[in-house]
């Protein structure tokens, strides 16, 4: 497993293959858990040369805190990697990657961006293009993977690369989850033991809410979602919806050519958990 950390020497690295031998990429921030890893593992299955980087991107992050106190788990990470045969690891710094600019692009995501977590998180999604679209320019990937755990995320840059016209098919790759259910994020392990043990209650309640949305049709679900939070001390519900899949507008009335997703963020604390789930 070769590691780099300037653009120059990656691209040096990757440019006998590009066009010749198909390209996987893995963007992460890293403190790496087991479901970047499926991803490496189905980015292994798929191409001959498999790219992760690690890299915080401080454009994203609406909350200094947040990005102050995202887990640092370098040496973890590279083990972790080399176990799961990665090829090439990418850890840039800030200056490599944004040189003296460290701001974002403005884009256009066909109002994507507005929804969910665009509220509560403005100018987040700029940030997340802004650093995707830069990774994908440095290391050309034929696919690139990402988790629909971030499933807003996941549709945006979908967006980004047909209005970039970049060549990269970005495929979605399930959630992976603990063993009770609690999605995995690299969030978890600044949880308390009682805030842990109280996360697993967020699959749960998007497990009823999926069995009630095919049984009553979406009838009262979110105020029903609402009241299940209201007897749960550690968790602090901040929205629930259900909403297209495709658009991420907010469901009125059931379509029945929709595909719909419930989303979820929570307050564990301070520290912010989101999930979702298919409802159809």
């Amino acid at each position: 497993m070769l590691v780099f950390k300037t653009k120059s020497e990656l691209k040096e690295h990757l440019q006998p293959a590009i066009s010749k031998k198909n390209i996987g990429f893995v963007p992460t921030m890293g403190a790496l858990h087991q479901g970047h890893i499926s991803l490496v593992k189905k980015a292994k299955q798929e191409n001959e040369i498999v790219v992760v980087s690690i890299f915080v991107n401080p454009t994203q992050f609406n909350n200094a805190s947040d990005l102050t106190n995202y887990p640092k788990t370098i040496d973890a990470d590279l083990k972790m990697l080399e176990e799961a045969n990665c090829d090439v690891v990418f850890i840039p710094s800030v200056e490599e990657i944004y040189d003296e600019n460290v701001n974002s692009e403005n884009f256009e995501f066909d109002g994507l961006e507005k929804e969910m977590e665009g509220k509560f998180r403005p100018g987040h999604f700029d940030g997340v293009g802004t650093v995707v679209k830069k990774l994908f320019e440095i290391v050309r990937p034929t696919n690139a993977y990402f988790g629909e755990k971030d499933f807003q995320q996941l549709q945006i840059i979908k967006k980004m690369v047909v209005k970039n016209n970049l060549p990269v098919n970005v495929i979605g790759c399930s959630i992976f989850r603990e063993s009770d259910g609690l999605a995995m994020s690299s969030r978890n392990m600044r949880l308390t033991q009682e805030q842990r043990e109280a996360s697993p209650f967020i699959h749960k309640v998007l497990l009823e809410a999926k069995s009630l949305f095919i049984n009553e049709k979406g009838n009262g679900i979110c105020k029903w979602v609402t009241e299940q939070f209201e007897n749960q001390p550690e968790l602090e519900l901040e929205y629930f919806i259900i909403a297209d899949e495709e658009n991420l507008k907010e469901m009125k009335t059931i379509n029945e050519n929709v595909k719909y997703r419930a989303f979820i963020a929570v307050f564990a604390g301070e520290i912010r958990l989101i999930d979702n789930i298919s409802l159809t």
